[in-house]
């Protein structure tokens, strides 16, 4: 009996060229390159002639037609009108830097390990998402406490960052062990920045909170916790560092095999104390990045990744959708899920170009833009009504995201993907997302 195959998903059937074609194992390569140009292209044929209005045809075919060089003009639009935040780490090496990321973005050690790059000779930068649409920006101190580096010329590099014009709203992070009292350099450094730069908030962030627990104790109590240990150490931090810091915050972040719980213990209090100290946008995007609803542990290490980028594209696209700016229409969001899927496929082991990355979108949407338009997407249509809601925007995102798992998913384990499967994954997880992101707002 001859397997029938979806048109409209591309194929990795190495039949069909004399190139490799294996997702499981190797970088997406040329030949594979042109069958997906070649299903995108096949696919927007497609809908033009399901869809009963000339118009709208034209409209929703246009949505998929947006060349490489319009994405990367459309993202850096986008990208200028980002609430994005910059935190700069001051603190010295397993001080807890790194694990404010992982509470912050929800991403594996490994990840967050993997995604610090050199920023200048003592510094590094990892940007969330992705470089090309930080939401969150964090630039980490390299060396601080070694003898030898010369305090001088990291300051030097920290005002180097700070005061470059930016749009974005920046706060110091000092992240300090809570049996740490050798802070001198640390004080040092923050007093010429506070001086220099006082109007920038400072969080003071005392970590490692479990090394001071007495006695005994195996798990973390209720938060705050009520040790005297904790207490007596946590009061001489906030008087060792007086007036430097505007707020201070308990956190004890880490790793699930340490049997802490929760993980990430004090989350929703430097949660809650970075809002009180942020712009009001920054500060909401904050909220939202660490909603309860989109945390829970699914016993997947990919789509728990995952959908941490999902969660923030599908914020992104809530913003562009609500402001009523001429890029704020479907071809915006469309570059927006090919800069996703782009992501998501480098996750799951897979280097796709953004045509390819594009052709994904194009052939796992289309089916179902199809069917949206009938029902609710036609008062969304330029010319027909206001530019996309940005409940919608940010649900259709997440959908489209999860159903990008499912087909990265199954390449990854040497399956061919099932349109049907996709198709309801993307349907179902509309519904579900419409409730989520209901009433969402920048």
């Amino acid at each position: 009996m001859t397997e029938q195959r979806d048109p409209d998903l591309p194929s990795t059937d190495s039949q069909q060229s004399s190139e490799p074609t294996d997702l499981t194992t190797k970088p997406v390569d040329g030949s594979l390159t042109n069958q997906i140009s070649g299903v995108w292209n096949q696919t927007t044929a497609r809908l033009m002639k399901r869809l009963p209005v000339d118009k709208i045809s034209q409209t929703v075919v246009g949505w998929f037609s947006v060349s490489e060089a319009q994405v990367a003009e459309i993202l850096e639009t986008i990208r200028a009108e980002l609430p994005t935040t910059e935190a700069l780490f001051i603190g010295k090496p397993q001080a807890g830097k790194s694990s404010i990321v992982r509470g912050l973005t929800g991403v594996s050690a490994e990840i967050v390990g993997q995604g610090f790059r050199p920023h200048t000779q003592h510094t590094e930068r990892y940007a969330y998402p992705s470089a090309d649409l930080p939401l969150l920006i964090f630039t980490d101190t390299v060396g601080l406490g070694d003898v030898n580096q010369d305090t001088e010329v990291i300051v030097q590099e920290l005002v180097g960052d700070l005061q470059q014009e930016s749009r974005r709203a920046k706060i110091l992070i000092l992240t300090v062990k809570i049996n740490d009292f050798a802070t001198d350099t640390l004080r040092q450094i923050t007093q010429q920045l506070r001086h220099k730069y006082p109007d920038i908030p400072c969080l003071l962030a005392v970590t490692c909170l479990h090394e001071v627990y007495p006695p005994g104790t195996d798990d973390h109590p209720a938060y705050p916790p009520d040790f005297e240990e904790v207490n007596r150490a946590f009061t001489a931090m906030q008087q060792a560092f007086g007036k430097l810091c505007d707020r201070a915050v308990l956190i004890d972040f880490t790793l699930e095999e340490d049997g802490y719980t929760p993980v990430f213990y004090g989350l929703e209090a430097l949660r809650d104390t970075l809002a009180d100290l942020l712009p009001e946008a920054e500060a909401r995007t904050i909220h939202q990045l660490l909603d309860e609803g989109t945390g829970k542990q699914l016993g997947n290490l990919y789509r728990d990744v995952a959908r941490r980028y999902v969660l923030v594209f599908a914020i992104i696209s809530a913003t562009i959708s609500a402001v009523p700016l001429p890029f704020a229409t479907m071809p915006a969001l469309t570059a927006l899920q090919v800069s996703m899927v782009g992501l998501l496929g480098k996750l799951y082991g897979q280097t796709l170009t953004p045509s390819q990355a594009g052709g994904v979108v194009s052939a796992i949407a289309s089916g179902f833009l199809a069917r949206a338009i009938a029902r609710e997407l036609i008062k969304f249509v330029p010319g027909f009504g206001s530019v996309i809601a940005a409940s919608w925007a940010a649900a259709y995102t997440w959908s489209l995201g999860e159903a990008a798992c499912v087909y990265f998913g199954d390449l990854m384990g040497g399956k061919k993907p099932d349109p049907k499967k996709i198709q309801s994954v993307m349907q179902d997880s509309f519904q579900v997302a419409k409730e989520r992101f209901k009433g969402i707002k920048r």
